[in-house]
């Protein structure tokens, strides 16, 4: 990629001095010097150490980033719901998991995503997943196409400005219209895999909105205020309503909701290149939407 700037200012400054306060990450600025990229100023290669003044034109010229041989390319298609230059944000579906692993090594999202890079021809080819997702949790995947990205999101995430909201079906209908479940998590002891709500655990906080109520379960519309492992899921659980089909953590899976039922619907962020203002919305999956429709059809009809 290539970052370009006027400098405007009249006072002498050294390039270094300049990136950092541009927020120039010093690992970008060292794989542009050490892996093949350029500094330009003026159309002419310089050090950081080199002087803007007014007038002066800066060029960074990073170097390509050419992909890990352990993350393969599948032929998988993937959802794009979003992309622009600098980000890709996918809807990825249930059963899927977010990077390879022993089990899944070749089919994972990540690989999903290497094999529309490779389609697409882009030079950038390194999988950059900013938001993960678990296996069976649906909805959008947000993904930097390059370093540069990845780390202006890291930052972001870090202070807060990106916005992940989750929609989910809770065996629950006594939910407040709005609320706040306030509970540390930490490891379960008897388990590997679960987690537990824990005095001595991990803060943990996650805001919902009542948006629809049926007659055995909810559908909330929640918002993580931290990133616990399965934080929704073991919210919901101690309250009381564990997600549908949520089996570990003691919800009903049948016919149509096979999983749990929880599901990535909304990304906000303030895009960190452009500026402009990302809003990316993404409707309920189709088991989720079904579950939801027999429920109000056996409300409406009853026992006619």
């Amino acid at each position: 990629m290539i970052l370009t700037w006027e400098y405007q200012d009249t006072l002498e400054q050294t390039i270094k001095r300049f990136l950092h306060f541009e927020g120039i990450p010093r690992n970008f600025v060292k794989a542009v010097k050490h892996n093949g990229g350029k500094i330009l100023l003026n159309q002419e290669e310089v050090t950081v150490r080199a002087t803007l003044n007014q007038g002066d034109v800066l060029t960074l010229i990073a170097p390509d980033e050419y992909g890990h041989e352990t993350v393969t390319s599948s032929h998988i298609p993937i959802d794009v719901v979003y992309e622009d230059r600098d980000f890709l944000i996918v809807n990825k579906p249930s059963a899927s998991v977010s990077i390879p692993s022993k089990q899944n090594p070749d089919s994972s999202m990540a690989n999903r995503i290497k094999g529309y890079y490779v389609r697409e021809e882009y030079k950038d080819q390194v999988i950059h997943i900013v938001t993960r997702l678990d296996r069976d949790t649906t909805g959008l995947m947000l993904i930097a196409k390059h370093r540069l990205a990845h780390a202006y999101m890291d930052r972001m995430i870090q202070s807060k400005g990106l916005t992940k909201i989750y929609y989910g079906l809770s065996h629950k209908v006594d939910w407040d219209k709005h609320g706040y479940i306030d509970a540390p998590i930490g490891r379960n002891p008897e388990s590997i895999i679960s987690r537990i709500v824990d005095p001595a655990g991990q803060a943990a906080l996650t805001e919902y909105w009542l948006k629809e109520q049926v007659e055995e379960a909810s559908l909330l519309r929640m918002q993580l205020h931290t990133g616990r492992t399965h934080q929704i899921r073991v919210h919901l659980a101690h309250k009381g309503g564990p997600l549908v089909g949520d089996d570990l953590y003691g919800g009903v899976k049948d016919s149509v909701i096979s999983r749990q039922a929880l599901h990535c619907g909304e990304l906000q962020f303030v895009h960190p290149f452009t500026g402009e203002d990302i809003h990316i919305q993404q409707v309920i999956p189709e088991d989720m939407h079904t579950w939801l429709n027999i429920r109000k059809e056996e409300i409406e009809y009853g026992d006619i």
